[in-house]
Formats: C-alpha cells, sequence, structure tokens
C-alpha cells in the first residue's frame, strides 16, 4: 500500500473509531470522571516537551502514552523507573518494562503507585455537638487506605516496516478512605480493568510520522448512586526531525519537533508542542508547552545517555510551570540491555 494511501486509511480508522467512542460515553460531561490520576504525566522526557509525545516515545516509555511504540527500541530489554513530585503533596512512582519477542512484537508490563500524603478527615456535626464545633465540622483524623495503583500488559507489533500497532489491559485501583454514613461505615474502594489502543504510522516522507492512541477506555464507574466515567483520551500527534530540512548532513544533531491535539471527556480540546534537540544520541535538551490547560504551561527538561558495560544507561529530568501550585519536577531512570 503506498504510503498516502495507508495515511488515508489510518486516519478515517481512528477518526471513525473516536466519532464512536464519543457516542458511546457521551462527552459532554465536563469535569465529571473519576480516577484522574492517570492523566498525570509520569515520563520526564514526554513533560520536557510539553506532553506531546504521542509520536515520538519509544520502547518502555510510550506504554504510558503511545502503546504503539512499544515495539520500537535498540536493545531486546528496556526498561525506566519514574518519580514524579506532584502537586499537595501527592508522589508518583512507576516503572515499565519492555521485552522484545523478535518477529512475534514486543512485550510490555508496567506499574503505578500513588501515594496522596497525610488527608485529614472531617465530619458533619448533630445538633448536640454545634455548640463544642464553631466551624460546623469535627476533625476525624488521618484518614487510612488512602491511595491508587495500576497494573498494567502490554503487546505490540509491526504490521510492517511502517505501521506499528499495540494495546494496554490494565487494571486501576483507587482508594479515598472510609467514609461514617447514616448506614455505617463505607470503604471507598473502586477497581476497574481499562484499555488503551494506539497506532504508529512512519510516512516515509523524511522522519515525518504520526501516531493516534485511546487511553483509559472502560465501563462507568458507581459509586453510591453515581455513575463516573474514567477519563477516556483519544490522542494524535505527529513528530519530524526539523535537521531532515537543512539540506546536507545532519551530523552528530537532531532537533525534533513534536506536536499532539488532545481530546479528553472531561474538559475540552488541549493542543500540546514540544522541541527536543539531541546531540550525538548522548545530550538531550528539550522544552515544551501546553495549551488550554488550567495549571499547566511551559516545561524544559535535559537528557543524558551513556553506554556503561555494554548496556544503556538513560537519565531524565523535567521541569514543570504550574500556576498556583508548586511546579512539578519528574525523574526518569532507564537501562537498556
Amino acid at each position: 500500500m503506498k504510503p498516502y494511501t495507508m495515511t488515508k486509511f489510518i486516519l478515517t480508522a481512528f477518526f471513525a473509531a473516536a466519532a464512536l467512542t464519543q457516542a458511546q460515553v457521551g462527552l459532554d460531561k465536563i469535569a465529571q470522571s473519576t480516577m484522574n490520576f492517570q492523566q498525570v504525566g509520569l515520563s520526564a522526557r514526554a513533560s520536557g516537551v510539553g506532553e506531546a509525545f504521542c509520536a515520538l516515545g519509544r520502547g518502555a516509555e510510550a506504554i504510558f502514552y503511545n502503546p504503539a511504540g512499544v515495539v520500537e527500541a535498540g536493545r531486546r530489554v528496556d526498561l525506566k523507573f519514574y518519580s514524579t513530585q506532584w502537586i499537595a503533596d501527592i508522589n508518583y512512582m512507576a516503572g515499565a518494562l519492555r521485552y522484545d519477542l523478535g518477529r512475534y512484537g514486543a512485550l510490555g508490563l508496567s506499574f503505578l503507585n500513588v501515594d496522596y500524603g497525610d488527608i485529614y478527615t472531617t465530619s458533619l456535626l448533630d445538633a448536640s455537638e454545634s455548640a463544642l464545633y464553631p466551624e460546623g465540622y469535627k476533625d476525624t483524623g488521618l484518614a487510612d487506605n488512602v491511595g491508587a495503583w495500576s497494573l498494567g500488559l502490554t503487546y505490540g507489533r509491526a504490521i510492517s516496516t511502517q505501521f506499528l500497532i499495540a494495546g494496554n489491559a490494565r487494571l486501576v485501583s483507587q482508594s479515598l478512605g472510609t467514609s461514617n454514613l447514616a448506614g455505617g461505615l463505607t470503604q471507598n474502594d473502586a477497581t476497574k480493568l481499562v484499555f488503551d489502543a494506539g497506532v504508529k504510522y512512519y510516512t516515509g516522507i523524511k522522519s515525518f510520522r504520526f501516531g493516534m492512541a485511546i487511553r483509559n477506555f472502560s465501563s462507568n464507574l458507581k459509586r453510591e448512586e453515581i455513575n463516573e466515567q474514567l477519563p477516556l483520551t483519544f490522542t494524535m500527534g505527529a513528530a519530524l526531525d526539523l535537521m531532515d530540512f537543512t539540506g546536507g548532513d545532519k551530523g552528530p544533531h537532531s532537533l525534533t519537533l513534536s506536536v499532539d491535539f488532545v481530546h479528553p471527556n472531561n474538559y475540552s480540546e488541549r493542543v500540546n508542542a514540544g522541541l527536543e534537540y539531541l546531540f550525538m544520541e548522548r545530550v538531550a535538551l528539550r522544552a515544551g508547552c501546553q495549551g488550554n490547560n488550567d495549571i499547566a504551561s511551559w516545561s524544559a527538561g535535559f537528557g543524558l545517555h551513556t553506554p556503561v558495560g555494554g548496556n544503556d544507561i538513560y537519565i531524565d529530568y523535567s521541569y514543570s510551570f504550574i500556576d498556583t501550585f508548586d511546579s512539578v519536577s519528574r525523574f526518569a531512570l532507564g537501562i537498556g540491555f
């Protein structure tokens, strides 16, 4: 199939899938999704380029963005660890493993743990307690069993030298402590099976490629009497090395522009964009921005890659400016062998 024909086919198929998804879950609901911890970026590299990572991610790092990138990696085993110091003393720890199956594709495993820190609970007063607590509530101490996690399995395969496809199945859980209701104590725990799917296509036009991904596809979650959606997100992105247009040998340099168009079910559309400069495939400088975001805007970061004892070591850091809250730092360590 010719590159233009394949491109047209993929675009048509994914826009049809996006339309079907919108019809199924009712994307007119705004700010009513749950388990939104799944929308926080984990990769320091991705955050460094403004979360414009759908067409850029490769290997284990792609699992949390566009799983189709899991097919691409220079080593048989690719292992990544992530640490994110998020707002309000919330901390994310995550990891991803990618194993090359040769002509059978690639297999990935991932985990995520969210520490919400110390959360103090309160309760309403009855008539006899109103004089003792003029604030209108009373403290009931620290919440126990509060946090979130996910475990995922990924499989991807190259359909051709240009077309990659993959999917994730993840078990996602969130615990929000205990509520003391009229009917007694209630544990606010929820666990769901969610799915991600993605494709990546190299057009054959220089280094230009694009990717598309649907993340957090699941049935609704019911808490008490309310049905809540998970944060379903459809992303389409493209990436291109601007050095392709210098007209000569690029040498040890590359300057990749990546742009993502994001359609979530709990907010209006967003556009993310970023640049990554890479020198000798050893040192990377990154900058990016996120559009139409309540608290996030610009970000920057760097990466180092060095061979050690026949293995590849990757270190990444990013700094994201966050309005109102403290800014966010992300760290990542990768090993390829």
